[in-house]
């Protein structure tokens, strides 16, 4: 599939909405903090996708993103009143930068309500700009509803991350400096969150050149733009993924998206692999580090680039404030997001010369890992990791097994064997086992915060015994796990309720091939003879 999912817009007659935009953009007051970006030649990126690609390098404003456009903007134009009561706003890093940078230059007390889970460079960033931090809630969410107390309790300005016309005029900038570049652009790839930055840019390229493509991207796992376009109304998604959190956005902006349905041609969705790919991408060429969310928009730009050559195609690298700690998930995922690391997992007797006969059949491919758990007697798995040249070399490796008579799975794209199995010591074990008793595997997200493991095992109780327990955290706020029980009750969806009360999102993956494969119980029955 070329997108995870894809959406051309139909645009709304008339450009009511996003017309009054111009005037704003072309007044915003932003360069006291703001400096006017340069645009990168990719050349390395633009000779592997046979396009010339541009990047807007956002990510070297001095607060590392695109985000203190918008916020000195908004404050700016506030009224003395407005300034004089003081400012609040929410964030879990880039914006509250912003904010804190804005009331900074102009002397105005700044209050910022972060996440606990917020990275914490970012909170320490907005410390040292001298803004008043306040810690709450595990997401955005939470962030906001305690800011907006506060705000009502000591009557401080709330600023809004995106959705006001000034903020959305001072992302519009961006497209202003675009246009200077005077390089005629086919495609400008923008990263959509709450849709601020989208709206500004396309409102500003839409009225002076109309014949410049414009899509959004946004990450599969927080693409609420793409719900509200699906159904034509504003929706509040459930969950959204965290990873890149300069974009987790549960909520498009309403003044957002009447400019988005007025200019934007499309919107496609690119996931964490893609981003993290492109992160890697943008280090090659600008020797710059982004953090994913800084990265959405050149994924899209990647994956559009397939269908086309020779073209100008612009993205916007939206921010460089990465966690140090996801640097190692990033590198690791940047392979398979490429689309060059393949993970097979591969049936093989359980004989001598077995491993040796095996390893032929590779030739010279790169092998990037091999894990071997011993399955019984007669067999034996083997994860494969395998770095190909083409897709082409894939395939031909599998035609090969095929041929062989090798049993084999493709784990490429396998959550289960990507985030855990991969990193477990261990695997299979003979079980003396009631045969009422089976086994349960759920994967699920884990709050990264201090006592989390003893909250949700104080929630789980002692009702159901737990045989496998992997947690990763991949330097989000969330840590992927996974987690076996035992089930002896013939009501199965008992457990599943159980779960849910604990307040932790689970899948259930006891189906799932990796599983199945190297860490499913080899079962000895026992059967009471009282």
């Amino acid at each position: 599939m070329w997108f995870k999912l894809r959406i051309k817009i139909k645009k709304a007659k008339g450009y009511s909405n996003s017309r009054k935009y111009i005037k704003l953009i072309n007044d915003a007051s932003i360069y006291d903090v703001a400096i006017n970006s340069p645009t990168t030649h990719a050349v390395s990126l633009s000779l592997k996708e046979k396009n010339n690609i541009f990047l807007k390098r956002e990510d070297l404003q001095p607060i590392f993103s695109f985000k203190n456009r918008g916020a000195y903007n908004k404050i700016f134009n506030l009224s003395e009143k407005e300034k004089s009561a003081g400012i609040i706003a929410a964030s879990a890093g880039n914006h509250a930068q912003g904010v804190a940078l804005a009331c900074k230059k102009l002397k105005i007390q700044c209050n910022i309500v972060m996440p606990v889970t917020a990275p914490e460079n970012k909170i320490k960033a907005v410390k040292r700009l001298k803004a008043k931090v306040t810690l709450y809630g595990e997401n955005l969410s939470h962030a906001l509803t305690k800011a907006n107390k506060i705000a009502k309790k000591n009557k401080y300005t709330f600023v809004h991350p995106f959705d006001d016309p000034y903020t959305i005029a001072g992302q519009g900038t961006v497209g202003k400096e675009i246009l200077q570049d005077d390089i005629n652009y086919d495609v400008i790839f923008v990263p959509v969150g709450g849709g601020g930055l989208l709206a500004g840019v396309s409102a500003w390229i839409r009225q002076h050149k109309s014949k410049i493509k414009i899509v959004g991207v946004e990450v599969n796992d927080s693409a609420c733009l793409s719900e509200a376009l699906r159904l034509n109304k504003r929706v509040t998604l459930k969950k959204v993924g965290l990873f890149a959190d300069g974009v987790a956005v549960s909520q498009v902006g309403k003044n957002n998206l009447m400019v988005i349905k007025e200019c934007v041609d499309e919107v496609v969705t690119v996931d964490i692999d893609q981003v993290c790919a492109a992160v890697k991408d943008i280090f090659e060429d600008t020797r710059v580090l982004s953090e994913p969310s800084g990265a959405v928009a050149l994924a899209g730009l990647k994956l559009y680039s397939k269908k086309m050559e020779n073209k100008n195609l612009l993205a916007i690298s939206s921010g460089a404030n990465v966690n140090f700690q996801k640097l190692g998930y990033i590198v690791e995922r940047s392979e398979i997001g490429e689309n060059r690391e393949k993970i097979l997992s591969i049936k093989i007797p359980e004989k001598s010369g077995s491993f040796l006969k095996l390893s032929k059949i590779f030739g010279k491919l790169l092998i990037t890992e091999f894990n071997y758990r011993k399955s019984n007697s007669k067999d034996a798995y083997v994860l494969v990791g395998i770095r190909t040249t083409s897709e082409k070399s894939f395939v031909q490796l599998k035609e090969k097994l095929n041929k062989l008579k090798y049993t084999f799975n493709d784990y490429t794209d396998n959550k289960i064997s990507n985030d855990h199995l991969r990193h477990m010591v261990g695997g299979r074990s003979n079980i003396l086992l009631d045969s009422n008793i089976k086994e349960r595997i759920f994967n699920g997200e884990f709050p990264e915060k201090p006592g989390a493991l003893s909250e949700f095992l104080n929630n789980f109780g002692s009702n159901w015994n737990i045989s496998l327990f992997h947690y990763r955290n991949i330097g989000s706020a969330y840590g992927n796990i996974l987690i076996g029980i035992e089930d002896h009750n013939k009501n199965r969806n008992m457990l599943v309720k159980h779960l849910h009360k604990c307040g932790t999102s689970f899948k259930e993956e006891t189906d799932n091939r990796a599983y199945l494969d190297f860490l499913k119980w080899l079962v000895l029955i026992f059967k009471s003879e009282f």
